[in-house]
């Protein structure tokens, strides 16, 4: 395969040009006027933020994006799945109450939201996967399969199992219905080490499936009747109590969430967008959100979502750590073991190059990639 182009810009920007102008720029310089957008529905697959998290993506990037569609001839709507764990998202009705506080609405980004797999969770199709090894089918959000033509938009970020947040994630995660979530999530139910356990009750706290119980000994244990899988308490414990029963967990995520992608994206044209900025360590999916990792880098884009997210993860690699953070803590500690790998260093039991390595071997794009600056 020959190496994918993609196309870079940094936030700088001269007076009376704006970042949505220098978005709608590069967006261009990519080459999404060569889909034709003509009468078609375009999905702009995003993530809205859960409440309280002030790091998602704000909506004039949204409506730049949005308002080079319709230029284009093209009828974008904002789209999103429900949520599996408890939260702001776990219905439509909760999800666009979100999507509205939040500021995603018709003026704001010019478009409508539609949130993909219906009111609870359950309007899904069963779609085939292209060189499935670990899911023959996806269980996707109908109106997201509906779209003629897919975008994602993506915030780049740190990620507490998958290391970072990137188009991939957007869209195999994010695209799955609630039935396709706990398809991805379903090889890990993670588990407690009492001797590490301090009974602090965070874990409880984050957990969206009301699985963690204490005991006598105020020691957490996990019900894996009730457990999802979806690895929040990992994240959430700074004692590292918690792991995964099924070591490959993580990377069988990693490759399901690949698979997933390679379903959404097959068979209709596809844009990628990432904006690597406010990097906090942890998903959006948290009703928080940590400092920055990382300063704020620039925006990319291509038709290759695993080059683009290589590029993103390369970019973060070489960015200078910033000390006020959760991975600045980390890598001042004395004895500290140094991963030389920001998203390990941030979040130490993730995985993330599973997730490029098993895109690339079945066919959903590749990791060699070639950067243009767009000034």
């Amino acid at each position: 395969m020959e190496k994918a182009k993609v196309f870079f810009t940094d936030f700088r920007t001269r007076a009376g040009v704006s970042q949505g102008v220098k978005l709608q720029k590069l967006c261009r310089a990519a080459g999404i006027g060569a889909i034709d957008f003509e009468g078609k529905f375009a999905a702009i697959k995003m993530h809205f933020g859960e409440l309280g998290n002030y790091s998602y993506l704000r909506p004039n990037y949204v409506k730049a994006v949005a308002d080079l569609i319709k230029e284009l001839g093209g009828k974008p709507f904002l789209t999103d799945c429900n949520t599996l764990y408890p939260g702001s998202r776990k219905n439509a009705i909760d999800h666009l109450t979100n999507a509205e506080i939040n500021g995603f609405n018709s003026v704001t980004t010019g478009c409508h939201v539609i949130i993909a797999d219906g009111l609870r969770g359950t309007d899904d199709i069963e779609v085939p996967v292209p060189n499935g090894e670990y899911c023959a089918t996806a269980l996707v959000g109908r109106a997201l399969m509906d779209a003629d033509v897919l975008i994602s938009l993506t915030h780049f970020k740190g990620h507490e199992m998958t290391g970072f947040g990137g188009a991939i994630k957007n869209i195999g995660m994010g695209g799955g219905s609630r039935a396709g979530k706990m398809h991805q999530h379903n090889d890990g139910t993670p588990r407690v080490n009492p001797s590490l356990c301090r009974g602090c009750g965070r874990c409880a706290r984050e957990c969206g499936s009301d699985a963690i119980r204490y005991g006598e000994d105020r020691k957490a244990f996990i019900d894996t009747a009730l457990c999802k899988g979806c690895g929040r308490c990992i994240g959430a414990c700074a004692f590292d109590a918690i792991s995964n029963v099924n070591g490959s967990a993580t990377e069988l995520l990693c490759c399901k969430m690949a698979e997933y992608t390679a379903a959404i994206c097959a068979g209709r044209p596809c844009f990628h967008i990432s904006l690597i900025m406010d990097v906090s360590p942890n998903c959006d999916c948290h009703d928080e959100n940590d400092a920055p990792i990382l300063p704020n880098i620039g925006m990319l884009a291509s038709f290759d979502p695993v080059a683009l997210d290589q590029a993103c993860a390369d970019l973060c690699q070489k960015a200078e750590p910033i000390r006020n953070s959760q991975l600045g803590d980390h890598l001042a500690q004395p004895g500290w073991h140094h991963h030389h790998d920001h998203f390990l260093d941030s979040n130490p039991n993730v995985r993330w190059k599973e997730t490029l390595a098993h895109g690339e071997k079945i066919g959903l794009g590749t990791r060699d990639y070639e950067l243009v600056t767009v000034r």
